[in-house]
């Protein structure tokens, strides 16, 4: 099997992360996400991982150290991973896939989900500290924020569109299609 690097990209709740750890479970892949330098980072200076303070360290990072900066961490994560199939979660920015398409093998999933099925999912999976119990208008305030306004755009760059809104065994089968597509 030739290696496949999976971009994951969509809104809140869209069911990424989901996809990841099916990936990892069923496919042993490796699974790196935008995320965790930011959660690393502000774990390390001792602040909560709140969705406004991975923003705030999002920006800032980008701001001193260029906008690009996330991408070519995970760009070469990927690149330099020895297993087939290695999942980079949480592609938020044309710029994030820059660096990315340029490894062969390379494929961008864009994960689209009915955004009321975003906002249950958020409210209950307790992923970042301020999502619990989020209310809807809530939802829609940090869905308008600047990390999330870039993603749809990304859509139109996705070399397939997944559908989350069947269940698991459909989801399931969507992905395994996907990773075996050359």
């Amino acid at each position: 099997m030739e290696k496949i690097i999976v971009g994951l990209t969509g809104e809140m709740a869209s069911g990424k992360s989901t996809v990841a750890q099916y990936l990892q479970k069923e496919h042993s892949a490796t699974v790196y996400r935008f995320s965790n330098i930011l959660r690393d980072a502000l774990t390390r200076i001792h602040r909560d991982n709140s969705r406004e303070n991975l923003q705030v360290m999002s920006t800032m990072l980008r701001e001193t150290y260029g906008e690009d900066v996330l991408a070519k961490a995970m760009a070469g994560d990927a690149k330099n991973d020895k297993n087939n199939i290695v999942v980079v979660d949480g592609v938020r920015r044309l710029g994030d896939i820059e660096h990315l398409k340029k490894i062969p093998g390379f494929k961008l999933i864009y994960m689209e989900t009915d955004i009321q099925r975003c906002h249950e999912r958020i409210s209950v999976r307790n992923e970042n500290v301020d999502d619990n119990g989020k209310t809807f208008e809530q939802f829609e305030e940090d869905r308008g924020r600047e990390a999330e306004q870039q993603i749809k755009k990304l859509k139109a760059f996705a070399d397939i569109v997944i559908d989350n809104d069947g269940d698991m065994k459909d989801l399931h089968k969507q992905i395994d299609e996907a990773v075996t597509l050359k």
